[in-house]
């Protein structure tokens, strides 16, 4: 793929060449400013050969780069040899931010392009104000793709369908109702929305148009009066349309929405300027409201019906799991377990299960060394055999009609160093104080992340991913507005909110380790201080106790684990055939 990128990038210079532009700034999204996006819209990828889910490409007339985070750092290095593009580490005290770097490195009165439609409001108003400060300007309508990108995949158009309110818990009527009222309450008309998982939550909806996110590409706006989804017409078949028919919903052509934001003249549009693109904005005629949108954190908090769903999905994610560790212990003395064939394995187990979908996103199955890439995706050149020594982690997820679900193990497939077995403990130690944290009301991640670090740090040991991220009611994976990481976020954690536990270690070229459930937020109890809230585990499955280093755990620690192993099994045995059941049995016997 890298070499391919070569005259790709000539062709592109060529087109920058005759439109006068000295710069293109490429990110990795859509015009919804999704994490994953259709094929159409893999502009980053397709000039530079980086595939990671975080990045930004930028080419001048002399030179291209690459900005993504340390989660991808091994990857991209990879993937970019021999590119014509040089990797530069974003969030390295080190590095400078791309557009510190075109600023340095392009003249006074330059000219830098971008898709405007590809950038959110914010980002391209700081974009604007940096490059007039340093007296260079920026073109926010240029879209060279289409015209170099010969063999360019089309716009998705797959039918979206009806998510039954017996799994979603509240009726599209009732969520328009809430979402009026609070845009009334921060006095706005009405809320113009482009994030596609806000939309899905809204009318009830999903869709299949992206991998692993099930999604459908629209645009929407509400106000008293209408509902309006903008979505391609080929979307519609005869029960979607009678769905849009009942909850009032009209629909208009998805490219409508540019003309349609024109003629808002006697509204107050609220918009969120984090998520919506900057060519939409440009379009409003309207006064607007910069907020964040209600829908977001009405999504994140879960209601009792979709808490039970996800609780039932785990079921079934954990048997699909024994299943896949039984299948691999019985296939690498044949040699045939390999990092690909294990993925493809774990998801045919989870295919199995009712009302699965799809996974929630690609398969990280990394053996030894590959583990310590924190993204790593296999592929027929890297293919590792997984042999008895080591280790092999496992980070997956899938998708079931009443839940997502993200799982990471890190399973000793043979011999262990006592170093290995050491950093496994010491990151579970991570994991378990964090998932035995009780803190007060409004609490932020911020506040509780050093929790999970704090036992690496007493070793000199860290890790630079977060360590824990909001997870959507099937919806996306990764979903605001709460996290768990160093950097601060102002949302507090809520009872409702479910985020992942997930702190991490990463030896470069020896092995990685990592332990993931997903947490509940709950209420716990109620002092003259003040509410207090707590984790509710709700990931189903073990950790392997053959490496633990006992001699590091303490009582309170132990505890934990045997309390968790108990509770695994009590709700996975009743779903396992007699052999499952006793492997269970053994795999979460007291320590």
């Amino acid at each position: 793929m890298s070499k391919e990128t070569l005259p790709r990038l000539t062709s592109l210079r060529a087109i920058m060449a005759s439109n006068n532009i000295d710069a293109l700034i490429i990110p990795g999204t859509d015009p919804h400013q999704s994490e994953y996006y259709a094929h159409h819209w893999a502009c980053r990828t397709w000039i530079s050969g980086f595939n990671g889910s975080a990045g930004t490409a930028v080419v001048t007339t002399d030179a291209a780069g690459l900005w993504t985070d340390s989660r991808y750092f091994i990857q991209a290095e990879e993937q970019l040899s021999e590119s014509g593009f040089t990797l530069f580490k974003d969030g390295l005290p080190s590095t400078p931010s791309y557009i510190e770097w075109l600023a340095s490195s392009l003249h006074d009165s330059s000219t830098i392009a971008i898709d405007g439609t590809l950038f959110d409001v914010s980002t391209v108003e700081a974009m604007i104000s940096f490059f007039e400060r340093h007296g260079i300007k920026l073109v926010t309508d240029f879209t060279p793709f289409d015209l170099i990108w010969d063999e360019r995949p089309a716009l998705p158009r797959n039918p979206f369908y009806i998510h039954d309110e017996k799994y979603s818990g509240e009726s599209t009527h009732s969520k328009l109702q809430r979402v009026m009222q609070s845009i009334h309450q921060n006095g706005a008309d009405a809320l113009l929305i482009s994030a596609l998982d806000e939309i899905a939550w809204l009318f009830n909806i999903r869709g299949n148009d992206i991998p692993y996110n099930p999604l459908t590409y629209a645009y929407a706006y509400i106000d008293d009066a209408r509902r309006i989804l903008f979505v391609d017409e080929k979307k519609l078949n005869e029960q979607n349309k009678d769905y849009l028919q009942k909850m009032g919903i009209e629909q208009r052509p998805y490219q409508e929405v540019f003309d349609f934001a024109s003629t808002l003249h006697d509204k107050t549009v609220s918009i969120n300027p984090a998520r919506l693109n900057y060519t939409l904005y440009n379009k409003l005629s309207s006064p607007t409201i910069r907020q964040e949108s209600p829908i977001t954190l009405f999504k994140a908090i879960k209601n009792d019906t979709q808490i039970a769903g996800i609780q039932r999905a785990m079921v079934r994610d954990g048997v699909a799991l024994i299943r896949f560790v039984r299948w691999l212990d019985s296939h690498i003395d044949s040699g045939k377990a390999t990092e690909m064939s294990a993925a493809q394995q774990l998801k045919a187990f989870r295919a199995e299960q009712e009302l699965f979908v799809d996974e929630s996103f690609a398969t990280i199955a990394g053996y030894n060394e590959h583990g310590a890439i924190v993204h790593y995706s296999a592929t027929p050149d890297s293919d590792a055999v997984i042999r008895r020594k080591g280790f092999l982690l496992l980070d997956s997820g899938a998708q079931y009609v009443d839940g997502t679900t993200d799982i990471t193990r890190t399973i000793p497939v043979g011999s262990l160093t006592p170093q290995q077995k050491r950093d496994f403990t010491i990151v579970l130690k991570g994991h378990i104080a964090l998932a035995r944290c009780q803190f007060p009301e409004g609490t932020r991640g911020a506040q509780l992340d050093a929790v999970a670090r704090l036992p690496m740090w007493e070793q000199g040991l860290t890790y630079l991913h977060g360590t824990g991220h909001g997870v959507g009611h099937f919806l996306n994976v990764h979903e605001g507005p709460q996290s768990i990481r160093l950097q601060e976020n102002p949302t507090p954690l809520m009872p409702g909110m479910i985020t992942s536990n997930e702190p991490g270690l990463y030896r470069a070229g020896e092995y990685g380790i990592r332990h993931e459930n997903l947490v509940l937020t709950a209420p716990c109890r109620e002092t003259e201080f003040g509410k207090f809230y707590h984790f509710e585990t709700l990931t189903l499955f073990p950790f392997d106790k053959r490496a633990l280093d006992m001699n590091i755990l303490l009582p309170h620690e132990i505890s934990w684990i045997n309390d968790y192993h108990r509770m695994v099994y009590d709700k996975l045995k009743s779903s396992l055939t007699m052999e499952e059941c006793e492997w269970l049995r053994e795999a979460t016997s007291a320590i």
